[in-house]
């Protein structure tokens, strides 16, 4: 009972810290103009770099006030909230500042629509800040019934969420279920912050409430976008080999099972990869045991668990879920996953990624707050992210898209505005895995292909590779040096860095190559494009990995292509594969 008393007055003690920090008729927001604009823990170039923020992303500010330069930003710098509670100082001359107003009287047609169908006022000009871009975009509540305070104390139980920060406001320190060194129970400040809807609405985090069924206004661009999404993966060059069009297949299966393609192709890279590893679940061509399994389909990794793939090994574990569900074709098991997905998630009330992390409107009561797909707190932000970018390359922005934002009761006027399921974690986090190095690197999401490790994007801190590969390997089973052979604990990985990874009978080093990331420092700038160019030109050789890094393409050579790529890249106007 005391635990519960303490637990209720640190959360309403939060409340009351959100309400001092932002308890204003205004909000001041900070747009990013340049890309991979440097963080820093104050307001001059002396201070250390907290992170690298992208073009186009926004922020709360602090406050409005222009910080006096300190060193390396003349015209000042703003102080910005840029995870949860944690703030950071941003050069003034890379901001655009706008300010959000709230008032009660809806001065807009929108504002009135948004009135009229009950989303609260703070609601209002987040949204109609993207209506007005996106005209067709349609926004509907979902009135959970939820009082806020209660929603949030609910999530942020010990074991129900966790973030891949060190900073202390955003751990939950009274929680001692951490599962690797680098993920963390997530604090209620940090749940608050994910878990408020009113923090995504820009451009590109709206769509974690995007609904995820099959849209009619969409069907003509599903098959290119499908086959956008999974081009690059083995499996995708296989069955293209053998006269399958995944991507029409993929189409046709999430139109029968009522869910949307881009969905279903995302989740089937997420849980094949793009390398070989995983051939025998996808490639319907396994010959052992008698050929008890030739000629079945697994292309969502269902029944690997670590504990049957430690034991019976990833093949058998996939091969006998697919024969146990008759996955005896692509299409029965394209199919067969996209239903199991469409019944156990989007017909139960979790029709979008915001509600398949946060279960707060379950078909079932007894569901509600449980039935997570993921434990990362952060999750639903990230993957919409990778959901815009399929879309914008597309073209596709401008269609008709619902998305359904859930609404709280008492939800006060102050706010920060802003993995594959399939593997198991060992009970004892220090324990090495059974699983071969490929198979840890490829559950882990990452790319693995020949001494080699890919598939991370641009702009991501070591700690965050390492903690993925740790949460399969176990923890203190992975080792980072950068191209010094230094080892790192800190910092953005780059290309060239060697990582190795330990399982109980063997370990391996591997090298990373990041797209587009030619010279090493883990940023797509000006410095690779450069290169790149001088490497056409020839008086410049790009070798090894960092040739691989040039191929962004994908096409075997480094050439005006992949130059026209990272230069898109770094003026914000195109998403490199990674």
């Amino acid at each position: 009972m005391k635990n519960k008393i303490v637990l209720k007055i640190f959360f309403f003690l939060t409340l009351f810290l959100f309400n001092v920090m932002f308890c204003h008729a205004e909000i001041y927001r900070a747009k990013l103009t340049g890309n991979a604009v440097n963080l820093r823990s104050g307001p001059g170039t002396n201070y250390s770099s907290l992170k690298t923020l992208q073009v186009s992303t926004e922020y709360n500010m602090v406050d409005n006030t222009l910080y006096p330069d300190e060193g390396g930003c003349e015209s000042g710098w703003y102080k910005i909230y840029y995870e949860a509670s944690a703030t950071g100082y941003v050069c003034s001359k890379y901001v655009t500042v706008s300010t959000l107003v709230f008032s009660e009287e809806a001065k807009t047609d929108c504002e009135s629509k948004l009135k009229e169908a009950g989303f609260p006022v703070t609601y209002w000009t987040g949204l109609c800040s993207l209506k007005q871009v996106h005209p067709n975009w349609e926004f509907s509540p979902v009135f959970t019934g939820l009082d806020w305070s209660s929603a949030v104390e609910a999530e942020s139980a010990c074991g129900k969420s966790y973030i891949a920060s060190s900073i202390p406001t955003n751990i939950d320190s009274t929680c001692k279920n951490e599962y690797t060194k680098t993920w963390y129970p997530a604090s209620s400040t940090a749940v608050a912050y994910y878990m408020d809807p009113r923090n995504w609405f820009s451009e590109n985090t709206i769509f974690q409430f995007e609904y995820l069924k099959y849209s009619d206004v969409l069907k003509d661009k599903y098959v290119e976008a499908a086959n956008n999404i999974i081009k690059n993966a083995e499996f995708y060059k296989y069955h293209i080999g053998l006269g399958n069009n995944l991507g029409e297949i993929i189409n046709q299966a999430s139109l029968q099972a009522n869910i949307s393609p881009i969905f279903v192709s995302s989740r089937i890279l997420q849980e094949l990869g793009n390398q070989t590893s995983l051939y025998n679940l996808y490639s319907g061509v396994y010959s052992a045991q008698n050929n008890e399994f030739l000629g079945y389909y697994n292309f969502y990794n269902f029944g690997v668990t670590d504990c049957c793939a430690t034991s019976r090994g990833a093949t058998i574990c996939g091969l006998e879920y697919a024969k146990k569900n008759s996955w005896n074709s692509v299409y029965n098991a394209i199919y067969g996953g996209a239903s199991q997905i469409a019944a156990s998630y989007i017909a139960v009330g979790q029709y979008n990624g915001y509600l398949q992390k946060f279960n707060v409107v379950p078909v079932q009561s007894s569901k509600l707050y449980g039935h997570q797909y993921m434990t990362n707190v952060a999750a639903p932000s990230s993957e919409a992210k990778t959901t815009y970018n399929s879309y914008k390359n597309l073209g596709v922005l401008d269609s008709a898209f619902v998305f359904y934002i859930p609404v709280y009761n008492k939800m006060d006027n102050s706010f920060y505005a802003g993995g594959s399921g399939a593997v198991d974690t060992p009970d004892d986090p220090n324990t090495k895995t059974t699983l071969d190095i490929n198979t840890i690197v490829v559950s882990s999401g990452y790319k693995y292909q020949s001494n080699l490790i890919s598939g991370i994007p641009s702009n991501t801190d070591v700690n965050i590779v390492k903690g993925n590969l740790e949460s399969i390997a176990g923890s203190g089973n992975v080792m980072i040096k950068n191209k010094d052979d230094v080892l790192v604990s800190d910092g953005l990985i780059g290309t060239g860095f060697k990582i190795t990874i330990k399982n109980q009978d063997s370990e391996a080093t591997l090298t990373v190559v990041i797209n587009g990331d030619t010279s090493g420092d883990g940023i797509i700038n000006a410095l690779d494009l450069l290169q790149v160019q001088k490497n056409i030109l020839g008086t410049y050789e790009l070798s090894g990995v960092y040739q691989n890094a040039g191929d962004t393409s994908d096409d075997g050579n480094v050439n005006a292509l992949d130059l026209l790529q990272i230069q898109k890249s770094i003026l914000g106007t195109y998403t490199i594969n990674y």
